[in-house]
């Protein structure tokens, strides 16, 4: 008599968005999770949607797609105690899961973040990472618990970030990485061999969520940091913005002038041959490589206008 062998096949349910959302659910699908449900988002009209689309490839799969405003309300609770997965997949879905829908999957519930863990918890993380100056920052899958980014590591991997990298640069080599660690990881997960390992906290860092007006220069910085910052906030995000007596305008690229120094005064703008540059408070200059709504530099002329920190 002829044994018949039968494939154990692992069901999921998979809240995710974003590319980060798409190549992860792609890599559970190739790798034979019976992905059971996705619950993703409805974009928002405001936003400007450069991404793939999740819900697109969940539907070309046959997989059932719902998009609540809250994933933590009783019946999407008892909806997925029903459906009884056995592991719960968070990729870059933008809302917090509460207790009561960690718990329901057998075999654990694990978020891909975009940072090398403990480093950059929270929220935007290859923004702030951009922002704050990092040389490098990564992709981690980790285990969900009640606090944020907090659960114990599956895996990571490190992406560098280029002096003038800007956000979108990095984030896509994020998510090249997030796919990466998962398809690596994954094969032991579904085995039960993955080793988990403690975060230590205490050498990481938080961060929340950035607004459009948290993209205003500060002028009292150094030219770096505002370079920094204007990667950081760069588009597709809605850039950095600074403002004169002429108006706002934005700041979309930039790079440093090592070998100029900027002139005595508060810190301004000026032109020289047809190109912007500005005089920061550390008494270095950046060039404004591409602006919207910038003052004309023929009107400028030799003249150094000053920035000001009123809206």
């Amino acid at each position: 008599m002829t044994e018949v062998m039968t494939e154990t096949v692992t069901s999921a349910v998979v809240f995710a968005y974003h590319n980060v959302g798409v190549q992860c659910l792609q890599v559970l699908l190739s790798q034979g999770v019976k992905v059971q449900l996705v619950v993703t988002h409805e974009d928002d009209p405001n936003e400007e949607v450069w991404f793939g689309s999740v819900a697109a490839l969940a539907r070309d799969n046959n997989i059932p797609v719902i998009t609540p405003d809250d994933p933590n309300t009783e019946d999407l609770i008892a909806r997925l105690r029903a459906l009884a997965p056995e592991l719960l997949f968070s990729f870059y879905y933008r809302r917090m899961l509460k207790p009561a829908l960690l718990a329901i999957p057998t075999r654990g519930a694990f978020n891909m973040h975009g940072s090398l863990l403990p480093k950059f918890r929270g929220r935007a993380p290859v923004n702030w990472a951009v922002i704050k100056g990092a040389t490098e920052t990564g992709a981690t899958l980790h285990e969900m618990v009640e606090k944020p980014d907090a659960g114990r590591l599956v895996d990571q991997q490190a992406v560098a970030i280029g002096p003038d990298d800007t956000a979108i640069d990095v984030f896509h080599k994020v998510t090249d990485a997030a796919r990466s660690v998962l398809e690596r990881v994954l094969p032991a997960m579904l085995a039960g061999t993955a080793v988990l390992k403690p975060q230590d906290l205490s050498q990481g860092s938080y961060f929340g969520g950035r607004k459009p007006e948290d993209g205003r220069v500060d002028w009292s910085m150094g030219a770096k940091a505002i370079h920094d910052l204007v990667r950081g906030v760069a588009p597709p995000y809605p850039g950095a913005f600074a403002s004169t007596a002429e108006g706002n305008f934005r700041i979309l690229r930039t790079r440093l002038e090592p070998d100029r120094h900027a002139r005595a005064g508060e810190p301004g703008l000026y032109c020289e041959g047809g190109v912007l540059f500005a005089d920061c408070a550390d008494g270095n200059v950046l060039r404004l490589l591409q602006t919207d709504g910038a003052p004309d530099p023929a009107s400028l002329g030799n003249n150094k206008i000053a920035f000001t920190r009123n809206p």
